[in-house]
């Protein structure tokens, strides 16, 4: 099983968040475990290669 990092707050009724690895991608759910299952179906639509030029986060090491 694959780990999901994302970032996560509460704005009123609504929780918001984005996956860590795809920061462009907001997305909202009205608790928690809504925001987690629309995290999950953004995460699956993203890394299908179906949606073409998809922006990333990535590291590399310098020096």
């Amino acid at each position: 099983m694959k780990v999901l990092r994302y970032v996560y707050w509460q704005d009123g009724e609504f929780w918001l968040g984005y996956l860590e690895e795809y920061p462009d991608y907001l997305t909202q759910g009205e608790s928690l475990q809504d925001l987690q299952e629309h995290l999950r179906d953004l995460h699956a639509d993203l890394s299908s290669g179906h949606i073409p030029a998809v922006r990333r986060l990535a590291e590399m090491e310098v020096g």
